[in-house]
Formats: structure tokens, C-alpha cells, sequence
């Protein structure tokens, strides 16, 4: 009988945790450090814990693997090569683990990390499946750049033996990669599929359609996006792992001065009104990627929600990249009372035909592929967190776009910290300002 993998999202960070039932026991395989929800699966299925899986030392969450292991007196199974400072079960290459008629066969696949381990499933002698990880994944492959430029070659080199070895496999075998669509740990799209099957991937891949190591490493390592900054956090903490997280904070009567004030509300209520000084970042599914990639690592902060919105969403998304030091939550009172115009895409059409002074906050990437806005200043948001482009003026207000309002909104906050006046477009984006602008007068 085939084992049944349940598949958990973490849509924020374009990743899957899965977990694997067969005969009244479970594995799951790299679980996030809010480990409830994994928690509620093993209840519902009614099953017992056996193993709890690691791919990689992994660089844009915290795990939960250490915790979830612990409380469940299951075993921990990490790449040997991971050497994490607590006790595991190290995963060699080829020693089976094996779980009553199941088998794990870890399989050495270094490239998007040195350590990394891609985990075969057997039932008997048959191939079930594989959980690849960040290494083969649906339609790409792990990038290899995340460690630093220097072993970004080496680390391409070794995904091209990794990812063309798990190819080999039968073509029925499962493929359940660990990122997928909206990881930045991808190298390319992935499109909406999380899951596939070797004989799927084989005939459609593109990072199995290299002629050779050559072209795939040049492939691989060119036209790559920014990455967040606070990857660079996540292999020294996953090293040591953390308990899992708290998911409330105290309410406040005052800020801190150290504080970094997170304005979580929506947009619109942010523009309306907010904190001097405080960032607008709203909740959704990218929002702790946002505050991971445009503030101090884990700087003390205080959350902005209205008196409707739960405090736990955006509390799980900080916990999930090590943000521990949330200090308290405020609601908007009378103190908010810096303010900012938004517009329509009409509106900005004609600023950009009077000559307004305009901002561009997408991705180099988002500008390569969907157009440039004609006499725009561009500064990606992470570069405009680190730096104001010395051609922006002061006086004038500062018309600000990116692809959706999302992020210009975020990009208010940033410049209208250093005195600027901003003006966004806060529901809509550059490709309807384009096709706006190309319609005949």
C-alpha cells in the first residue's frame, strides 16, 4: 500500500511541509518552527511520530524539527554534514532508515546547500517517492548562490550531478520538493504545481535539458533575483534551533524608543493616517519576507494592527524567521497623524504626462520583463530601505508605483522617514499604469 503525503503550504515563503502516513505512523518532512499546525495533522490522521526530517540547514525559515521531534520522542533525522550543535540522528548516504516495511534512503544532493540529503521512499522494494528538498524541484532547481558568490560555482556544479541523479529515478516516483512558487530559493518559476513526478519533470525541466555541466551552471547562476537579507540569519540560528514560538504580545500604552514601529493595517488605513516614523507593511502572505528584508535582523518591534485584526498571523510569520523580540502591539489613536495621498491609475498617468517626479519600486527583474516607466528614478525596495537615490529631489512630491501597491506603500513609509512627500499608487501597479498610458488621446 502507498503511503499518503499531505501537503501543508506556507504560501509566504513558497514552501511545503509534508507529511507522510503509513500504517499508523508518520513522518514529516522539514517542518517550519510553528510547529501547531503540523501538530493538528498527526491528531487528525491519529497517528504516532515516528521521524521528523530535514533536507538541508534551511535558509529562509527557522525550523521546527528539533521541537517537534522533542515533544513527540521521535527521532530527529538531519544530513550528517548539517553537524548542528544538538543531538540528531544523522542521515548518511544510501543507510537506509527504516520504518516497519517503509524505508528512507538518504541521498547525498549537494548544490543548493553542501549538506543537502534528498530522502527516497520504499515500500518493500518499490520506489514510492522522493523528498527533494531544495534540490530537483517542479520546473527548477535550488539556486546556489545563497551561501555567498564564492561558492556559488562549486555549489551549481554539485546541483548539476544532484539534480540529473534524482532524474534517474523511475518515472512513477513522486517528486516533493521543499520550495516551490515564491521561494527565493528557486532558481526560476515554478508556475502553481508544488508536487510532481520524475517522469513529469524529465520531460519538462528546463534544468534537465543542459547539454552539460557547463551550460547548466551558466544557466543557473545568471539573471538571478535579490534574495532577503535575512537568509543570511537562518543557517547560524537552524545550527541551534529555537523552541517554538510565542504567538501573542502584550498590548502598550507607549513605544519604546528602540523600537521599529510595523504598521501592519491595510494600506489605506495607513495612508490615511499612521505613526511618525513607522513602516506600512500589511498583512498577507509576504509580510514577515517584508519586515525580514527591510529591518535590522529581529530588532525589537512594535506591531500597528486595528482593533479587528488578530495579532497571530503577522506574529507567526516574524516567529518564522527568528523575530522574537516583538515587544507589544498598539492600535491608532490620535498620535497618527502623518498622512499621504493615494491615486488611482488615471491620476498617475497624468502626473507622469506633466513631468512628475516618479519613483519605481519593482524588482530589475519585474522592470526587464513587464517595461520601464519612462523617465522613472528605480530603486528596488531592499535598496531604497539602505539608501535614497541621490536624484531624487526633496522638494517635489515623490509619485510612487511597483506591480501590485503593495510595496510602494512600503516604499512610503521608507521616504517619507527622510522627509519626502509621497503620493502612491496603492491598488494597482505598473503593467495598468503602461497599458493606461498606450491607449489613443
Amino acid at each position: 500500500m502507498s503511503p499518503r503525503i499531505e501537503t501543508i503550504r506556507t504560501e509566504g515563503l513558497g514552501d511545503s511541509t509534508y507529511v507522510l502516513v503509513h500504517d499508523g505512523f508518520a513522518v514529516v518532512v522539514d517542518p517550519q518552527r510553528d510547529i501547531d499546525r503540523f501538530e493538528s495533522v498527526l491528531a487528525e490522521q491519529d497517528v504516532t511520530l515516528r521521524a521528523v526530517v530535514e533536507t538541508h540547514l534551511h535558509n529562509d525559515y527557522v525550523s521546527g524539527g528539533k521541537d517537534l521531534a522533542t515533544r513527540y520522542g521521535a527521532d530527529l533525522v538531519m544530513p550528517a554534514g548539517a553537524a548542528p550543535v544538538f543531538r540528531h540522528r544523522p542521515a548518511f548516504h544510501q543507510e537506509d532508515i527504516v520504518l516497519g516495511d517503509l524505508v528512507l534512503r538518504p541521498l547525498h544532493t549537494p548544490g543548493h546547500t553542501p549538506e543537502h540529503m534528498s530522502y527516497l521512499v520504499l515500500i518493500g522494494d518499490r520506489e514510492e517517492a522522493v523528498f527533494s528538498g531544495g534540490s530537483l524541484l517542479v520546473g527548477s532547481a535550488g539556486r546556489s548562490d545563497l551561501l555567498g558568490e564564492d561558492r556559488a560555482e562549486t555549489l551549481a556544479r554539485l546541483q548539476y550531478g544532484s539534480v540529473n541523479r534524482l532524474a534517474s529515478l523511475p518515472d512513477h516516483v513522486g517528486l516533493y520538493p521543499t520550495h516551490g512558487a515564491g521561494s527565493f530559493c528557486t532558481t526560476t518559476g515554478t508556475g502553481d504545481a508544488f508536487s510532481s513526478t520524475i517522469g513529469g519533470e524529465r520531460a519538462t525541466n528546463p534544468v534537465l535539458s543542459y547539454p552539460d555541466e557547463d551550460s547548466f551552471v551558466s544557466g543557473q547562476l545568471s539573471g538571478l533575483p535579490a534574495y532577503p537579507s535575512y537568509y543570511s540569519h537562518m543557517g547560524p540560528i537552524n545550527l541551534h534551533g529555537l523552541p517554538s514560538p510565542s504567538l501573542s504580545a502584550p498590548h502598550l500604552d507607549a513605544i519604546p524608543e528602540d523600537a521599529t514601529v510595523i504598521d501592519a493595517r491595510p494600506r489605506e488605513a495607513y495612508a490615511r493616517g499612521h505613526l511618525p516614523g513607522s513602516l506600512g507593511i500589511e498583512v498577507r502572505d509576504s509580510f514577515g519576507t517584508w519586515v525580514g528584508w527591510i529591518t535590522e535582523h529581529n530588532t525589537p518591534i512594535v506591531l500597528v494592527l486595528d482593533d479587528d485584526q488578530d495579532p497571530e498571523e503577522p506574529l507567526r510569520q516574524l516567529a518564522r524567521i527568528g523575530y522574537d523580540s516583538v515587544v507589544g502591539i498598539v492600535r491608532p489613536d490620535s498620535k497618527f497623524n502623518e498622512s499621504y495621498e493615494i491615486v488611482d491609475v488615471a491620476a498617475f498617468v497624468e502626473a507622469l504626462e506633466r513631468g512628475e517626479q516618479v519613483l519605481d519600486v519593482r524588482s530589475p527583474e519585474e522592470i526587464a520583463e513587464d517595461g520601464e516607466i519612462a523617465d522613472a528614478i528605480v530603486s528596488y525596495v531592499p535598496d531604497l530601505s539602505h539608501a535614497i537615490p541621490s536624484d531624487l529631489k526633496l522638494d517635489p512630491p515623490v509619485w510612487l508605483l511597483c506591480g501590485t501597491g503593495y510595496r510602494a506603500t512600503i516604499a512610503a513609509g521608507i521616504v517619507q522617514r527622510h522627509g519626502y512627500q509621497p503620493i502612491v499608487l496603492a491598488e494597482a501597479g505598473a503593467t495598468e499604469v503602461l497599458q493606461e498610458a498606450s491607449k489613443p488621446a
